[in-house]
């Protein structure tokens, strides 16, 4: 069976689709140690009871993370933004290329196949960037067009999703290759203070990918891909909305006292995000003429307790339609941009997805944002 069904009509901000594009594999990867709550808040000697509580009441039970070392005198040393940098760049480099390759095995498709290759992270910066070193580190050939995204926060998975779709639609019969790397633990202030024991108490390294190619609907031109067996969903459209009112709810800081960047999140967020998640949804839907009730699969990104509650409650959703989220956050932590493919990929794992039904993905970050897409299979 085939499903060709009419696109829906763009809006008047989108570019016109030239093919049909599927979402063909997809692939994780981690660092290689990970702590329990109660293990990182003994590992920084962490006592404080308010401190405490925010780590053990988060719903996470593990993360991946990357210690400092030891000093002499047994306490973990201070990492400077220097080697905090060269840090991001030697786990984001590890971690992206055993995503795409799992990516890509899952797919099908081999590292010579790849037409196309977009970065994302939001946990360090790379001149040249994080695409440039993955194409020489991996053997990608030096033809590949490329893109980095950086800086955009937790959201921009969907972001950068929606853009390497519109090349692979332009581009039909071509493999692109998004991949979403955050060395978390390279971004990381180390203190006393409420305002990182939050950042600190959520955060894990991850890194996640999608392989993307487009059928023409040329019918001259042959089919390239036809995405309609379970687990090869087809990417049906993207709806943004911006909460310029809470422009600076999530954002990197320069602490002067530390000398480095520090990520601070407003308190109020989830409760923000929740309040406007209704509205980017439902626009989302009504362009392919359908509601909430008839979309099977619910992938948001694993942000935090309080914004999954949040957001499910204000969409009307069941925790059995966020327990992909749910578990990512325990098992993971918040990975920043990838986490909502942790979740994508385990709902391929349970092999639940049928013929013909929709899954709608949530992503929320900075700005503040909340990214959404609409797929079918």
């Amino acid at each position: 069976m085939t499903l060709h069904a009419a696109l829906p009509q763009p809006h008047a901000t989108e570019s016109k689709s030239t093919g049909v594009v599927g979402i063909v594999g997809v692939g994780t990867a981690t660092t290689e140690a990970s702590y329990t709550q109660p293990e990182v808040l003994d590992i920084f000697g962490i006592t404080d009871p308010k401190v405490r509580s925010v780590f053990l009441n988060s719903a996470i039970e593990r993360r991946h993370l990357t210690i400092p070392p030891r000093g002499s005198d047994g306490s973990r040393l201070a990492e400077p933004q220097g080697e905090l940098l060269a840090k991001h760049k030697r786990i984001a480099l590890d971690m992206g290329a055993r995503a795409v390759r799992a990516c890509l095995e899952s797919s099908g498709y081999e590292l010579a196949d790849v037409d196309y290759l977009c970065c994302v992270t939001s946990t360090g910066f790379l001149t040249p960037g994080l695409s440039a070193l993955l194409i020489r580190e991996m053997g990608l050939s030096p033809g590949t067009s490329r893109v980095d995204i950086v800086g955009m926060g937790c959201n921009a998975g969907l972001n950068a999703l929606n853009a390497v779709a519109g090349w692979s639609a332009a581009n039909p019969g071509k493999v692109a290759v998004m991949v979403c790397v955050e060395a978390c633990s390279a971004a990381y202030v180390i203190d006393s203070t409420m305002r990182t024991a939050v950042v600190n108490s959520l955060f894990g390294d991850g890194a996640a990918a999608v392989c993307l190619v487009a059928d023409s609907l040329d019918a001259a031109s042959g089919p390239a891909f036809v995405p309609s067996a379970p687990g090869s969903p087809r990417i049906l459209g993207f709806a943004s909305h911006l909460i310029t009112d809470a422009i600076g709810a999530m954002r990197y800081d320069w602490d002067d006292e530390q000398a480095k960047f520090s990520f601070y999140l407003d308190p109020e967020i989830p409760y923000v995000v929740g309040a406007h998640a209704e509205r980017v949804v439902d626009r989302l839907l009504s362009r392919a003429g359908i509601r909430r009730s008839d979309v099977s699969h619910w992938l948001v990104h694993s942000g935090g307790k309080k914004v999954i509650d949040a957001v499910r409650i204000n969409l009307g959703l069941t925790r059995h339609d966020v327990r992909h989220t749910t578990g990512v956050l325990r098992d993971y932590g918040n990975v920043s941009s990838g986490s909502f493919l942790f979740s994508y990929d385990r709902l391929l794992r349970e092999r639940s997805p049928e013929v013909g039904d929709y899954g709608a993905l949530m992503t929320m970050g900075p700005g503040s944002t909340i990214e959404t897409a609409l797929v079918q299979w």
